[in-house]
This record gives C-alpha cells, sequence and structure tokens, in this order.
C-alpha cells in the first residue's frame, strides 16, 4: 500500500479524528485571514511556517523538520505534506485538498505545488518564515514568475494570531495549569546534592502526567553559577549548598503553551538575590501597567527600560521584556508574532498573550528569573500562570 491509498484508506476511518477544534473556530479564523487577504490585493498565501499551518488547518505532528506547505485562497486550503505525514493529515486537519510526495524525494514538491499556485496572480508568503525552502521558492519563481510573490503575508497572519480567540485563551489556562505542577515538582526535590538533571526530570515528568503533550521546548533548569549564562540547559551539575537554582517550564495543550519561570534557593535566599527579585517584580508591575490597548510595544519596553537603568552597567537583560506566545511546535514556544522591547511600533489589543521573561543575570556568579504569562485587557495585563513571585528556599 503506497502513501495515497495509505491515506484514503486512514480517511475512511479517521478523518478529522484529532482535529484540536471545533471546526467553527477554523472557520472563523479562516474568514480573518481571507478578508484581510482580500484588503491587501492577496489572491493566495502560501505559508510553510507549522504554527501557521496549524492555526489555519489543525495540522500537527511532531516530525516538523519535513517540507509541509499550506495554500489558502478564497475558496480553498490546499495541504502539501510528505509521504510519513499524511497520517497526522487526515486525523488532525481540515482542508479541502491533500498532495502528497514522497518523503525522499524533496524535488516532487515543486510540480504539484506550482500547478496549485497557478491561477494566482499575486501570492503571499512570510519571506521569514520557519519551513520557508530557498530551493522550493526558488523553483517556484522561475516556473511562475517572482513577480507574482508579495513578502508580505507573514504580516497578515501575524497580525491576525496576536490577538488569541476564546478557544485559545482556553488552551493557554490549561498550559497555566500543567506547567504549574510541573514547576511545583521540580521544586520539591531541589535540594545539595540532587543534579539539574534530576529536576528537570521530575519537572517534565509532572507535566506529561498532568496531560501535557510533547513540548516545543524542553524544560530548562541551571544553578548556580550556569545561571549566569543565557541558554544553557541542565547538563548533570550537582546542585550545591546555598546555590540559586533556575526553572523556565512551558508544558504544551493543543500545542498552546503558558511558560513560566521561577528561582529556587537551595537553602536561604541572600539579601543581594532578594533585591534582584525585587526588581523583577517592579518590572513586572511596570509591564503589566502599561500593556493597554493603544499604547505601544515600544512605550512599554521604554517604561520598563527606565526601571532597569540604574542597574543596567551591572545586570545582563536580553533586552525583550516579553515575546507573544500562542500555538507553536519544536524548537521554541516563542510565537514570533510580537515582542515587547525598543523599535517595536505595533498598539497593545485585548486578548493578546505574552510571556514576561524577567531574568536578570550577574555574570559569572549567578542570576535570577521570575515570569508570568499574560493577558492584555483594558486595564492591563493580568496573569495567565499563577507565579507567586517568591524565592523559594529548599532546605533539602
Amino acid at each position: 500500500m503506497d502513501h495515497h491509498a495509505y491515506r484514503h484508506a486512514l480517511a475512511v476511518h479517521l478523518a478529522g479524528a484529532e482535529l484540536p477544534f471545533a471546526p467553527a473556530e477554523f472557520a472563523a479564523r479562516l474568514a480573518r485571514v481571507r478578508a484581510a487577504m482580500g484588503r491587501a490585493g492577496l489572491e493566495a498565501l502560501l505559508l510553510t511556517d507549522p504554527a501557521d499551518i496549524f492555526y489555519l488547518t489543525g495540522y500537527h505532528t511532531f516530525e516538523v523538520s519535513v517540507h509541509t506547505a499550506l495554500v489558502v485562497s478564497a475558496d480553498r486550503r490546499v495541504l502539501q505534506v510528505p509521504s510519513i505525514e499524511t497520517g497526522p493529515a487526515v486525523v488532525t486537519a481540515e482542508v479541502d485538498e491533500i498532495l502528497g510526495y514522497r518523503w525522499e524525494g524533496i524535488e516532487e514538491v515543486i510540480a504539484p505545488l506550482a500547478e496549485t499556485l497557478s491561477p494566482f496572480r499575486r501570492i503571499g508568503l512570510d519571506a521569514f518564515g520557519a519551513g520557508l525552502r530557498f530551493g522550493v521558492i526558488r523553483e517556484l519563481q522561475a516556473r511562475l514568475g517572482a513577480e507574482r510573490f508579495s513578502d508580505d503575508g507573514g504580516a497578515l497572519l501575524d497580525a491576525i494570531r496576536l490577538v488569541k480567540t476564546p478557544a485559545e485563551l482556553g488552551c493557554l489556562r490549561e498550559s497555566a495549569r500543567i506547567t504549574a505542577a510541573g514547576l511545583a515538582a521540580a521544586e520539591a526535590v531541589i535540594a545539595p546534592g540532587v543534579t539539574d538533571n534530576e529536576v528537570a526530570a521530575e519537572g517534565a515528568r509532572a507535566m506529561l502526567a498532568a496531560g501535557g503533550e510533547f513540548m516545543s521546548l524542553q524544560p530548562i533548569v541551571t544553578s548556580g553559577r550556569r545561571i549566569s549564562v543565557i541558554h544553557v540547559n541542565h547538563k548533570r551539575t550537582v546542585i550545591e549548598a546555598g546555590d540559586p537554582v533556575f526553572l523556565e517550564f512551558g508544558s504544551a495543550f493543543q500545542r498552546y503553551t503558558a511558560p513560566m519561570m521561577r528561582t529556587a534557593v537551595a537553602g536561604r535566599a541572600p539579601p543581594e538575590m532578594q533585591a534582584v527579585r525585587d526588581l523583577c517584580r517592579t518590572l513586572f508591575e511596570t509591564l503589566t501597567a502599561e500593556m493597554r490597548p493603544g499604547n505601544t510595544f515600544d512605550a512599554t519596553a521604554r517604561a520598563a527600560e527606565a526601571v532597569l537603568a540604574p542597574h543596567a552597567e551591572r545586570l545582563f537583560f536580553s533586552g525583550v521584556f516579553g515575546y507573544a506566545v500562542g500555538a507553536q511546535f519544536p524548537p521554541s514556544w516563542v510565537e514570533g508574532t510580537g515582542y515587547i522591547a525598543r523599535g517595536q511600533p505595533r498598539e497593545f489589543a485585548e486578548d493578546m498573550v505574552f510571556h514576561l521573561p524577567l531574568c536578570l543575570r550577574l555574570p559569572g556568579q549567578w542570576g535570577v528569573g521570575l515570569s508570568d504569562t499574560v493577558r492584555v485587557t483594558f486595564r492591563g495585563a493580568v496573569p495567565i500562570t499563577d507565579n507567586d513571585w517568591r524565592l523559594a528556599e529548599a532546605f533539602g
């Protein structure tokens, strides 16, 4: 049985069996996107980012390294997947047509994709999106003409995905519940002599047991001096007495992730660490007060920068006070649709959701990280996660 026969046989029994939302949810999303396409003068969208494809069809798989494409027009959604992904396409996606190609034959994607796109004179794509392979777009432009393709498809979809629907907010709240369970379980095993791997393992076990799916980013656990190095992870390091232990977890529920950071201490937290904790909390309160519809991402970041300024020479901060979260796939839970940082002119709107990753690092010594995932309201941002904003003290 080849992959075409497999797809048709599977569809008889399981078509749409694992669709993550009701068809009406996807219909509403599609209507918003098609209206935006009309305003932009686009006849079709060519999407290759797994999260964009999920947003408009429900299609999901843990194998996101292979070429997958979605063509959205005024009346059709055509999904192109490799042979090994025809099963997930049948059971998780709502589309009008599935185009399969041999997994090992990437060159086979060009002809059917070009044929699907050939009726359209103006095609939007996300030139900076994940999954858009140079070889694929080069061949499509050679066959159809480069002038047909426009780079504004990504911005069009980002503006829509930034504002979450009630169904999406429900998934983020469930992710927050599972994330909290993982953090509580991980903190409970922190003690001198325990390794960072053991802490991460307990957190991952708890999140999976609580109903989490495969994660977009695995649990992050570092301790002591290693916290001062951004984006390293657990590596068989033994926690010493008095060490701070940094944890950043994010469970996935229907691919939606609400991350949270916490910091515990294997002993008593010294006044210097408590002072940095206080600074993180002040930054959080400043940000959430500013995150109201009509305020810009840039202005909100500048308000937080003013709080951080007296400490900026001593403490390292990434420069991004928040990033949008929603549905995502490995290797990251960052949605990529919006960042609270200097120079970002977009305005907040109600029901945007951001993770505020407030980790301050003293290079070569230690760091403190605390965060919540928050939803924008007309009164400011309110937490979806339930951080208590304390340095947990673990005495073993």
